[in-house]
């Protein structure tokens, strides 16, 4: 029987659907917003930059045609009188390519801590076309909480140069969240909220990440009027660089957080207020968060979209999060997926064509509540392709293999990492090398990407290039292998004993094989003293030792190369913080048994001697200063008031996270300067204690001496000092003097650290019902 009309028109507008549709499920509808021959201009600009002169050796283009699937390619060959000619099927792809070229060919190194650029010269051969193409469309970059753990306090310089590093290391989906604050005041400045009603919404400059997601207001604001224009200047900048190079930036969207003064002005509206945040009271939490459902999200979420889109421009893809580390007020899953409808609306009603990324973090952070039926339905009030979701946690406990591969909208596999922005050696490196392979070849995959998430960056270089190569990688790589050619990078140089103090880092303190294990630096070092603290390792301490030894004998032929230098004291930082836990260790021996003698001698140790020495090594390396966040943050005021304001938002931020310690020590750092004044001081005071409840006969009691430290952590932030922004001292003479002291000892305590491996302890739980609560747990005192 032959088809009726109405048939052939049904089949016709079925096969337009797919079309349309398919377009958004390969996402192709995302690309570049600048031509060629802009972004192969951005990479030359590159180039010179990071070479000077010898940047002309590179001849240098953009072709997108050279991919013809949307995942990016560069090929490159050598040319007459020396030279090298590289094309990239975008900016990204092309400088991604040159570094390759640059690691491989060249040993040349590039980092958040310094640069190994010793090229040769000529340029070495390529005896046929070196084509270097990636599995991955996107390749992102970046946790909302970084912006305030790592890049509050940045000037254009500063962004300029993390820019050429994303690019040189492929990332193409980066976040793009400065500014944000400046729009969202014209926006409830439209609707009728007045100056006083901003000021209680907004918090301080060092705590905007969590303001943004309704986790906190107020503390550490008012933000000033200069603190707005000097940002919405930065992002036009970043916006423009970003897209230069062939990036797609990621731009915020509304989630429903509003201020108080809303009710004000629409006292019918379905606002919701939620519970304290972490260990917050309602003085600085408990925001206001209007129903999606409700028409007044729709009008305030495309006002705001619409003046993202005016002033920023749009590359399509929007970035907003629902119940961040809250729970919904309903399990229903009609009711999730009416939330998650009504937000992506408030998008395409002003982009058609928006694609919403959405942090995956409250489906591992919240698991008693989003079961499958919970997760199904929020992924599924957005049309299949419409959404990206970050598998944020990824190389701990992926979501995406307990939820079919987010049923089937696509994911980016990442690797989190850091928490905290925290010193201290940690990688997990087994995982990170067979993960992003594992989801590729999932089930049905929607895999599109993979990315880097950490809370805070400048910190383990050597695992942000790792996974940044895997992206372009088409299996896992040898590890030890691939560490060795690293070394030799870094360095400048092969030496046989770098080499072997890499392989050990990486068979022990960069192979945490511990499942769902959080990488918070919870070292005696950098926590309140008490009786309860954590020592635990998931390493042996014996390989971190070895490879301080190594490192030693090695310093003198290396230490003109500032990523050596900044490597020495980082290997021997960290050290210094596990001999930390073992001091710990024997002052509560101690003070149990009752031994007034070696408790004088052990604490003295520790207080006179370890942390100073260590505070004096940090202080010997830029990278290591607490002056240098003090004055980038000054460095944003107009005036005397704002400068302070923004020293107490520094200050605060990286000690007592509050204003009454609320998250102590979340965001703990080991710099020079906060050593000395802040974790010393504290260290003092613990064991001036413990002495004297020993002379007197008297319990130790936490209680007081809590009431007591808080002085002393409060009096840090007030304390107006100046700490230096330069070096001082010779890092190899102070390394050296802490080695011939600290080595014999650290060798005599291998046994009794051998017994923190057998006793790793589950995180503190008291007042945490939640995985995600746990990170704002302080140990318990």
């Amino acid at each position: 029987m032959p088809p009726t009309k109405s048939c052939e028109v049904a089949v016709v507008f079925f096969c337009l659907f797919l079309i349309v549709n398919c377009k958004f499920l390969t996402l192709d509808h995302i690309q570049p917003k600048v031509g060629d021959e802009e972004q192969a201009r951005a990479v030359s600009g590159l180039l010179r930059r990071l070479l000077g002169n010898r940047s002309t050796e590179f001849i240098v283009s953009v072709n997108r045609s050279l991919s013809n699937d949307s995942l990016d390619v560069c090929e490159l060959r050598s040319a007459k009188n020396n030279k090298i000619v590289a094309t990239g099927s975008t900016g990204v792809a092309l400088a991604s390519g040159i570094y390759n070229y640059l690691k491989y060919f060249c040993n040349c190194h590039v980092s958040w801590s310094g640069n190994q650029l010793a090229v040769p010269s000529p340029l070495p051969q390529l005896n046929d076309v070196l084509r270097i193409n990636t599995p991955h469309r996107f390749r992102y970059y970046q946790n909302v909480c970084t912006v305030s753990y790592s890049f509050v306090w940045w000037d254009w310089p500063r962004w300029e140069k993390e820019i050429d590093w994303m690019a040189l290391n492929g990332i193409n989906l980066p976040l793009a969240f400065t500014g944000q604050e400046a729009l969202w005041q014209e926006v409830y400045r439209a609707l009728g909220l007045n100056e006083s009603e901003l000021e209680e919404f907004f918090s301080g400059p060092a705590f905007l990440a969590w303001n943004r997601m309704a986790n906190m207001d107020k503390f550490g604001g008012p933000l000033p009027q200069s603190w707005h224009v000097n940002q919405l200047y930065l992002q036009f900048k970043i916006l423009e660089r970003m897209r230069a190079f062939g990036m797609i930036p990621v731009l915020p969207a509304f989630s429903g957080n509003v201020p108080r003064g809303i009710l004000r002005l629409y006292p019918k509206a379905n606002v919701t207020r939620l519970g304290p945040w972490a260990h917050f009271n309602c003085s600085f939490s408990c925001s206001y968060i209007l129903d999606p459902r409700d028409p007044l999200f729709l009008q305030i979420g495309t006002l705001y979209l619409s003046e993202v889109v005016k002033q920023f421009g749009t590359d399509h893809i929007y970035n907003t999060d629902t119940f961040n580390e809250m729970t919904p007020p309903s399990s229903d899953p009609t009711y999730l997926s009416a939330v998650s409808r009504s937000v992506f609306a408030s998008m395409t009603a002003v982009d058609p064509n928006a694609i919403w990324l959405m942090q995956g973090w409250l489906f591992f952070s919240d698991q008693t509540f989003w079961k499958p039926p919970q997760i199904q339905a929020l992924l599924h009030g957005v049309p299949l392709g419409r959404m990206i979701v970050l598998d944020l946690f990824a190389e701990a406990d992926p979501v995406f293999t307990y939820t079919e591969s987010f049923y089937g909208q696509p994911f980016i596999w990442c690797m989190l990492n850091n928490f905290g922005g925290n010193n201290g050696f940690f990688g997990t490196i087994e995982s990170i090398n067979s993960g992003p392979f594992k989801a590729l070849h999932f089930p049905n995959s929607t895999l599109v990407g993979i990315g880097m998430t950490p809370e805070g960056i400048e910190q383990n270089p050597v695992i942000y290039e790792l996974m940044s190569e895997l992206a372009w990688r088409k299996e896992p790589v040898n590890l030890a292998k691939w560490v060795s050619l690293y070394a030799v990078r870094r360095y400048g140089g092969m030496n046989d004993n770098l080499t072997a103090a890499w392989k050990l880092l990486f068979t022990s303190v960069y192979n945490c094989t511990i499942a769902g294990y959080v990488n918070h630096n919870h070292s005696p070092l950098v926590r309140r003293p008490s009786f309860r603290m954590r020592t635990d390792l998931w390493y042996d301490p014996a390989e971190l030792f070895e490879a301080w030894r190594l490192f030693m004998e090695a310093a003198p032929s290396f230490m003109s190369k500032e990523t050596f230098q900044y490597d020495l004291v980082d290997v021997t930082r960290q050290v210094l913080q596990v001999l930390t836990s073992s001091f710990y260790q024997d002052i509560a021996d101690a003070f149990a048994n009752k031994k007034m003698p070696e408790l004088l001698t052990v604490g003295g140790v520790l207080v006179y001697d370890l942390l100073p020495e260590l505070n004096r090594l940090l202080s010997s390396n830029q990278n290591f200063l607490l002056g240098t966040w003090l004055e980038r943050a000054q460095s944003k005021a107009l005036n005397e008031r704002e400068a302070q304001l923004y020293d107490m938002n520094a200050r605060n931020q990286v000690t007592l996270w509050g204003p009454s310690g609320e998250i102590l020590d979340y965001a703990n750092k080991q710099w020079g300067g906060l050593i000395e004044d802040y974790y010393a001081q504290r260290w003092g005071l613990f064991v001036q204690m413990l002495v004297e409840c020993l002379d007197r006969g008297l319990p130790y009691k936490q209680d007081t001496f809590n009431q007591a430290v808080f002085q002393v952590e409060q009096g840090f932030i007030y304390n107006g000092r100046k700490y230096p922004t330069k070096p001082q001292g010779d890092t190899y003479e102070i390394a050296h003097r802490i080695f011939l002291k600290y080595y014999p000892q650290a060798m005599k305590r291998l046994q009794q650290m051998d017994k923190w491996k057998k006793t790793l302890p589950s995180p503190p739980s008291h007042d945490c019902p939640s995985a995600s609560a746990n990170r704002y747990c302080p140990d318990i005192y």
